[in-house]
């Protein structure tokens, strides 16, 4: 599979049992297109839910004198994402499972298209573990399809301490910017908050 970019040109290996095998997924492409400049230097990135690759190899090919950390619980995917990387000659690529992170890495920009569909308890899990991992000033930058929840994920991030701003959208998702959190966890302030807010019968934010 291709993956031609502005600025980046890239043959990745797919293969059934990981995310979007036949094609980039638009959300991703979006992200790739439309999100911001990544930290420049000998920082640590990292791509949360790497699949085979594309938002990994990309932030290698953008940012070669960073490390970028390709994380993902599927090893079938890592393998794929791990070969891509090494076809691609971007040595600066860490493919790991999620415990493999060093304790001390500290995160300059997460990429991430999340997996949504995995129930809102387990992502905002996911995400607590890893936002809480950026290092002072730093970014993480999500694409969330608007229909699965995008504003309501908004919403419980930036009530939790996680600055989040909608960066843009564009043809039913949306990119969210989320700062670093400056200060102590903040719990839940209601039942409602706490699953992620409400949503209508067909699964779009009722706000």
């Amino acid at each position: 599979m291709g993956l031609l970019l502005p600025d980046v040109n890239l043959t990745l290996a797919t293969d059934r049992g990981v995310f979007s095998a036949d094609r980039v997924d638009r959300g991703t492409r979006y992200l790739l297109l439309d999100g911001p400049d990544l930290p420049t230097g000998p920082v640590d990135l990292m791509d949360l839910g790497c699949g085979y690759g594309p938002i990994a190899c990309t932030m290698a090919s953008r940012r070669p004198d960073a490390r970028v950390w390709a994380v993902d619980v599927n090893e079938r995917a890592r393998g794929l994402c791990r070969a891509n990387a090494a076809a691609a000659g971007l040595a600066n690529v860490e493919v790991v499972a999620p415990d493999d992170v060093p304790d001390d890495v500290r995160l300059a920009a997460i990429w991430s298209n999340p997996p949504i569909r995995i129930g809102k308890p387990a992502l905002h899990d996911l995400l607590a573990t890893w936002l809480d991992r950026l290092a002072p000033g730093g970014t993480a930058h999500l694409v969330v399809q608007r229909h699965l929840g995008a504003d309501s994920l908004a919403r419980w991030l930036d009530d939790r301490g996680w600055a989040t701003e909608r960066r843009s959208s564009r043809k039913g998702f949306r990119l969210l910017d989320v700062a670093a959190r400056v200060g102590p966890p903040v719990e839940a302030a209601t039942e409602e908050d706490a699953v992620g807010g409400a949503t209508t019968a067909n699964g779009e934010d009722s706000t």
